[in-house]
């Protein structure tokens, strides 16, 4: 089943995408609230003129580093090994919610870059709550997957990083985070065999599959949750899929550019590049 939010006139409501047709989920609440209610499809009816908002508002966003591939790509045009812990610890850093736009939404230029980047990312959404979730237990607490489209702004992060503190402006700002089209529910898609592509202006800037993620999802939750509870509404990203973002090859997005994220079984998320400025 494909879930999206969506609005036509009335407010965000829950929906199930059938092809391109929106179905209102006949359920009064927000998309975290119809996941922690299990997702209780009342009687659907048709929506005209709607239009797709994020998914959901994440309760949290967790930004992992899975991909090998990518950190091989970027961490060479830095200059810098990739760090042996990161093949034992599945680390991640923390995200503004309040940041998260959606599909076909305008993505903001911040003024304070001149290096502003996409990149291209699995996302897990946490179905229900656990704490110290054994890894062999922890894709049951996966709801579904969505696309994210994590934005940086690559001058500001390589300030940012020698500072051991972060990232901070250069990940998050008003904006910066685009989730969507849809969620895929976890039963419908196979989380570690998805073909993944980025494209900037239809020209295909990089492709990977999900099955080379080094870390996996499991590994995520098991790490995330020791000594914590993870809640439903939260959000897991895969990190940069290799060749999924322009650190890689030292091209950057501009004014008016159109970015499109596909992800087997999801779909495609497209935004266009806002004008820069305050």
């Amino acid at each position: 089943m494909k879930l999206v939010t969506y609005d036509a006139g009335r407010g965000a409501r829950v929906g199930v995408l059938e092809g391109d047709d929106v179905l209102d989920a006949g359920f009064d609440g927000a998309m975290v609230a119809f996941i922690e209610a299990g997702a209780p499809v009342g009687e659907t009816t048709p929506v005209e003129n709607a239009r797709l908002l994020s998914p959901l508002k994440p309760r949290s966003l967790r930004d992992f580093l899975a991909f090998e591939g990518h950190l091989k790509n970027a961490f060479r045009r830095l200059n810098r090994p990739i760090p042996e812990e990161w093949y034992e610890v599945p680390a991640f850093y923390r995200g503004m919610p309040d940041t998260v736009i959606g599909p076909d939404e305008t993505i903001p230029y911040p003024f304070y870059t001149e290096k502003l980047d996409h990149e291209l990312e699995l996302a897990a959404i946490i179905g229900r709550g656990g704490k110290d979730v054994p890894r062999e237990e922890a894709d049951g607490y996966i709801f579904g997957y969505t696309i994210w489209n994590d934005l940086s702004a690559r001058d500001t992060q390589s300030r940012e990083l020698p500072v051991g503190m972060g990232p901070s402006k250069a990940k998050d700002w008003d904006g910066s985070n685009v989730l969507g089209p849809c969620i895929v529910t976890a039963d419908e898609v196979d989380a570690n065999a998805l073909d993944m592509s980025v494209r900037v202006n239809g020209e295909l800037w990089g492709k990977d599959n999900s099955g080379n993620m080094h870390h996996k999802f499991a590994d995520m939750i098991a790490y995330a949750s020791q000594a914590q509870t993870i809640y439903p509404g939260e959000v897991f990203g895969s990190g940069t899929a290799a060749g999924g973002a322009g650190i890689e090859t030292d091209r950057y997005l501009n004014e008016g550019d159109v970015v499109e994220m596909e992800i087997e079984g999801i779909g495609v998320l497209r935004n266009v590049i806002g004008k820069k400025g305050r």
